[in-house]
């Protein structure tokens, strides 16, 4: 778990792109944000979750760099917001 949130912490990102997940972040609501990336079913536990949202987020950030016609900025805003909203509650959960 971690090894997921130390990822995270070290993420360099456009300022803009995490600005914009910040604000969305405080209105996270881990049902309704991971079933829209995740799909219907059981969703993956705290750090499962985590890491697939990472490997979503690795693969847009290289459409942002390499591949601008398939690149979405708002699925990318969507994706860090979720993986702000997990670590949240990684880190909530590992403190208590």
């Amino acid at each position: 778990m971690q090894d997921v949130l130390k990822t995270l912490d070290s993420l360099r990102r456009p300022h803009l792109l995490i600005h914009a997940a910040r604000i969305g972040a405080a209105d996270y609501r881990r049902d309704a944000h991971l079933r829209r990336h995740f799909g219907y079913g059981a969703l993956p536990r705290g750090a499962a979750a985590l890491a697939r949202l990472t490997e979503m987020e690795e693969e847009l950030n290289q459409q942002r760099h390499s591949d601008r016609t398939r690149y979405s900025a708002t699925r990318h805003v969507e994706i860090l917001i979720a993986m702000l909203g997990e670590a949240r509650i990684l880190r909530s959960v590992s403190a208590a």
